[in-house]
């Protein structure tokens, strides 16, 4: 009796489908985007026939594969957020296991101020800004220059963090999609540094992300210099009445890092007068704004590296002697070296 229509039909569909299972199909290549430009390029083409970058590593094409991890929009932004908040934590529960619970004492101010402050041995072993030529037996920011960085990364308090966290969000994504991604953590990353540059040299040891803020700042007040438009004016008269805010501040609050500030300012307001305030607009700007974001990204990196080792290194009864001891003086030395190559020439 000769099968229904039907039937063969689903026969002949497992028939294909067992079949599958043990054979595998020829790969179909399809052609590629370029990473750099969107070029539409042949599927086995190593380089760009269009702007000549290579399809197979470029720094064009490592962000956009970084970029599939992270949000879609005001990435950098978020990035810091986060690191700021994880690194606050930590510091958090270090100090509770060092030093305890400690409850805010002075006035209503003074007990705000200091609610879940974090002790200043802790935040100095995570990596806080130090005094040029050092203190006590602890070397200052010219022997470990990667202090200069991660200090942005670091807090004092719940409302130190909140605070610089509001403002991030506020600034942040208006200046990175004004600049791009790339360019954006450059700017941030190197106003923040040369802020507290400035701080160590007059003395002052400190944290917080307020030095890069204060650079974006900069970088907007550069952007709206000259601009007639309303919209231009408006916000440059709203950045001007928060130096104002900021400035009375750090008048009335006596942990405030005013230095910190006028070295972000002013670095960030520099940057600005001399970068295009606007995204890329050809490959070669292209290149250069990625090479911007991948150097600062990788100050960070090694800065965040070096903090580790020297966390570990100056931890309480350690057990670093001998070797292991030479041996993370050896890789300190050799960050603090790859970290002027990246940074400071």
């Amino acid at each position: 009796m000769p099968l229904s229509i039907r039937w063969r039909y689903k026969l002949d569909r497992w028939r294909g489908q067992l079949a599958g299972m043990f054979r595998s199909d020829p790969k179909q290549m399809r052609p590629q985007l370029c990473p750099a430009c969107g070029t539409l390029v042949g599927a086995t083409a190593t380089k760009c026939h269009q702007c000549g970058a290579s399809m197979r590593f470029s720094f064009a094409a490592a962000s956009k594969s970084l970029g599939r991890w992270m949000p879609q929009t005001s990435p950098v932004t978020y990035a810091v957020l986060t690191i700021c908040c994880v690194m606050f934590g930590l510091s958090m529960v270090i100090t509770a296991r060092t030093h305890g619970l400690a409850s805010p004492s002075g006035g209503p101010l003074g007990m705000l101020t200091n609610l879940g402050g974090i002790a200043p041995d802790v935040n100095g072993r995570l990596g806080a800004s130090l005094r040029w030529g050092g203190y006590v037996d602890q070397p200052g920011d010219f022997a470990q220059p990667w202090r200069l960085i991660t200090a942005i990364f670091l807090h004092g308090s719940i409302l130190h963090i909140v605070f610089n966290m509001w403002v991030l969000m506020d600034i942040g994504p208006m200046v990175e999609e004004l600049y791009g991604s790339a360019r954006y953590l450059f700017l941030y990353v190197a106003s923040g540094a040369a802020g507290y540059l400035l701080s160590s040299a007059v003395g002052n040891l400190s944290v917080g992300a307020s030095g890069s803020l204060l650079g974006l700042v900069g970088v907007l007040l550069a952007a709206t210099t000259g601009r007639k438009s309303l919209a231009a004016q408006s916000l440059r008269s709203a950045l001007i009445r928060w130096l104002v805010y900021i400035a009375v501040l750090g008048l009335i609050m006596r942990s405030t890092d005013n230095f910190a500030h006028l070295g972000g300012l002013a670095s960030g307001y520099l940057l600005g007068r001399v970068m295009p305030d606007r995204q890329p607009a050809d490959m070669v700007e292209r290149k250069r704004a990625n090479l911007l974001g991948w150097v600062a990204g990788a100050a960070v990196f090694v800065s965040f590296g070096l903090m580790v080792l020297n966390y570990l290194q100056t931890a309480p009864n350690s057990s670093l002697q001998g070797p292991a001891a030479y041996g993370l003086q050896f890789v300190t030395q050799f960050g603090s070296i790859l970290f002027h190559f990246l940074v400071v020439r």
